[in-house]
């Protein structure tokens, strides 16, 4: 009787449908996802041209395992800017946008509006250190277009006392790609003008 039992089970399991082999995915699964990818991808160095009419130099890098893309801002706010850092990563299905910014605080914010295939994100403001009030002069918005792997542009928002103070659109061109990457021809640089 035992015999007749095992050979059941054991045709019971023959005849069940075999798992999938093929491998999981490794796409980004949502376009918050899709979009820290476009933020991985730009590893390197830019030159970005403020419709303010000044030039800053920025430093993208992955770091933390991947986990975190960290970007160095210099020149925004003259020759002797020690430069401001502004930090994208994923909390859970979240993009998040964290910006250490020379008006001494550290606004946080989450993407809210993302484009499927994550080339158009924008950032509002969530909350922040150093904010005495949601009054106090802080970044409250940041938008973001990927134009191409050597092109992007972003526009930010400043509010304060109840408004929003302006408005400024930075285009963005590729310098240099990060170690790793395939690199662009470097530019002519120029000096850093406000």
């Amino acid at each position: 009787m035992r015999l007749i039992a095992c050979c059941f089970v054991l045709l019971l399991i023959s005849a069940s449908p075999a798992a999938p082999t093929t491998a999981p995915s490794t796409a980004p699964s949502s376009p918050a996802h899709r979009a820290y990818e476009n933020f991985k991808a730009a590893a390197g160095e830019w030159e970005g041209h403020s419709t303010k009419g000044w030039t800053e130099r920025l430093n993208l890098r992955t770091i933390a395992g991947g986990s975190c893309v960290m970007e160095m801002s210099q020149f925004a706010h003259g020759p002797d800017d020690d430069g401001m850092v502004t930090m994208y990563h994923m909390d859970g299905e979240h993009l998040m946008l964290t910006h250490y910014c020379m008006a001494r605080n550290q606004p946080r914010m989450r993407a809210t509006e993302i484009s499927e295939d994550g080339k158009s994100v924008i950032f509002t403001f969530l909350d922040g250190t150093n904010l005495p009030s949601r009054n106090s002069g802080h970044m409250d918005k940041a938008v973001f277009h990927f134009d191409g792997p050597d092109a992007m542009r972003s526009q930010w928002t400043f509010y304060a006392k109840g408004q929003e103070q302006w408005m400024e659109e930075i285009t963005y061109r590729r310098i240099s790609a990060a170690a790793g990457s395939p690199a662009t021809q470097p530019s002519q640089r120029e000096e850093p003008t406000r």
